[in-house]
């Protein structure tokens, strides 16, 4: 007696194999979305903050945190205290924790921040990126390979993928890490560890050779917009 034996024909593996190509594909798709959305998310809120900089510039011809203490009090409904000195530079310490309690109460930036001299950096204080690592407006040159002079620079914080900051550099910028007006930076608040450069660069001969270290995907890398 003869069996027959059953199986998939030709035309059912096409099928079976056309269909799982189109499920990879919509993946990946996706993937490139939530990718191209998380970029321009980052983007859009440094450049939300610089516009909130220069704004706060343009009105009040001083710098948020750095504005000269009876001035900010006097002209910001809401501030009740202020370090300022009024020298040109947001300064570390209790200027850069003051810079998002004088943007917020001037209408500059969206939230609720509220300045205590001596406060740790907080929820209650300080702006977070989308990866819940807090930001830092400053004057210093804890950017690049930090050993350029000090500018006013935004930091993006810790906690983000490395393939985020490439790509940001380079759609807004010129991709690498330690040149132009957007470069690593190791800042790292109270949350997590601070990005370290054999995470997230591929070093060069010079630092105009380095490379963000996207084959290394780490979530811990960290940028700075530089004025």
């Amino acid at each position: 007696m003869k069996t027959h034996q059953s199986g998939f024909t030709l035309i059912e593996i096409a099928i079976v194999l056309v269909i799982i190509g189109l499920l990879l594909g919509g993946v990946l798709k996706g993937q490139e979305l939530i990718t191209s959305a998380r970029v321009r998310n980052l983007i859009a809120q440094q450049d939300g903050i610089k516009a909130a900089y220069f704004g706060f510039l343009d009105r009040y011809r001083a710098l948020p945190g750095d504005y000269l203490a009876a001035s900010a009090t006097a002209n910001i409904k809401g501030v009740t205290a202020a370090p300022g000195d009024g020298d040109g530079q947001i300064e570390s310490g209790n200027e850069s924790l003051a810079v998002w309690d004088q943007l917020g109460k001037a209408g500059f930036i969206n939230g609720a921040y509220t300045y205590v001299a001596g406060a740790a950096i907080s929820d209650a204080n300080t702006l977070k990126n989308p990866y819940a690592g807090f930001l830092q407006l400053i004057y210093d040159n804890q950017y690049g390979d930090e050993s350029g002079s000090n500018r006013h620079n935004l930091k993006t914080g810790n906690q983000v993928p490395v393939n985020i900051l490439a790509e940001v550099d380079r759609k807004v910028d010129d991709g690498k890490p330690y040149t132009g007006a957007f470069q690593f930076s190791d800042y790292v608040g109270p949350v997590g560890t601070a990005p370290t450069v054999a995470d997230c660069i591929v070093l060069g001969a010079t630092p105009a050779d380095a490379q963000w270290n996207v084959a290394m995907e780490s979530n811990n890398c960290g940028g700075a917009s530089i004025f």
